[in-house]
């Protein structure tokens, strides 16, 4: 037997027991109530199904108790075998009272089947309970001893494995130790072979750089002399655009002085002669306003040079100092 039909049989036990249990307690409470009724008095009717569920209740903790109990391998001890019986015969006694009362043997008979059955019902259990129980634990003992055997058994090949493999590694690291005391070796006249390359590497990289630095240096000298050839030339180009600057300013100068003169001599000429009494060219009398704007002559006198209407010179002053204006004024003087 595995441990799967165990379980199965000690689940059919406990449902069966539990049917006998709830089966009993119905039919008691049906069965002693109205005998518990009887011999209660009428304002206390309603206390007669209380009995019965005690006297059950009981009965059910028994029950219950007892499988826990049997489950763990343990004993409660008498005390516990009292309130079995004593539960089972109360059930019993109360259930057969009213029939016996009535001498009715059929009735104390029927009546006797269920709590009979719920008495030899938990006895019975309880010992199937405690079958089971060590019938689990003998099973788990021999589990256990198969599964010790099992682990005693994987011990020894693992440690035959560890053994064989330690053996291995061994040998292995032997040879990777011979292996890697020839590769240091061919490692080392690389090494030297590749020192030497990298020393002639050197010296010739050193004598490179070193014409390197000469060409640079060469290089260098040549950049400096056409830099301060390049300044010299640029400062002497600066110097003669200066000069030439300086020239053109005076000449320009003296340009602008000469012909300053020239104007004021000119404005000179127009203004100092003496009123006239006729009105000269328009041209020549423009010519004599602008040397009298020029000047700062008034309006009257450059009219009496000129000969005009102080109204037209007026509208040649405006047009002289604001064209815009001038001809505003004059087109209103006109009109």
């Amino acid at each position: 037997m595995n441990s799967v039909q165990i379980r199965s049989a000690e689940r059919a036990l406990s449902v069966g027991t539990w049917l006998i249990v709830a089966g009993a307690m119905l039919y008691s409470i049906l069965t002693v109530t109205p005998l518990a009724a009887a011999h209660t008095p009428d304002k206390w009717d309603w206390t007669a199904p209380i009995l019965p569920l005690v006297v059950d209740a009981a009965v059910v903790i028994v029950v219950r108790l007892d499988a826990v109990l049997a489950r763990l391998g343990g004993h409660g001890g008498r005390w516990p075998v009292v309130l079995r019986w004593m539960t089972g015969c109360m059930t019993l006694a109360l259930n057969v009272a009213d029939s016996a009362l009535k001498n009715d043997l059929v009735g104390v008979a029927v009546h006797a089947v269920a709590p009979l059955l719920l008495i030899v019902t938990a006895e019975t259990g309880l010992a199937y309970r405690r079958a089971i129980s060590a019938a689990v634990a003998e099973l788990e003992d021999r589990q256990r001893t198969e599964r010790e055997a099992r682990e005693r058994a994987a011990e020894e090949r693992r440690e035959t494995a560890v053994r064989r493999a330690r053996e291995e590694r061994e040998h292995a690291a032997a040879m990777a130790r011979e292996q890697r005391e020839h590769e240091a070796r061919l490692v080392r006249e690389q090494a030297e072979r590749e020192e030497r390359a990298r020393r002639e590497e050197r010296e010739q990289q050193a004598a490179r750089e070193q014409a390197e630095r000469e060409a640079r240096e060469r290089a260098e000298r040549e950049r400096e002399q056409q830099r301060a050839e390049r300044e010299r030339r640029e400062r002497e180009e600066t110097e003669r655009r200066a000069r030439e600057a300086a020239e053109r300013e005076a000449r320009e100068h003296a340009a602008r002085v000469e012909r300053v003169a020239r104007e004021r001599r000119e404005h000179a000429a127009l203004l100092d002669g003496p009123p006239v009494n006729t009105k000269l060219p328009e041209d020549h009398a423009r010519r004599i306003i602008a040397a009298a704007v020029a000047e700062g002559v008034a309006v009257r006198r450059a009219a009496d040079l000129c000969g005009w209407s102080v109204g037209w010179v007026s509208a040649r002053y405006a047009e002289l100092r604001d064209p815009g204006a001038g001809g505003a004024e004059l087109s209103i003087a006109t009109g």
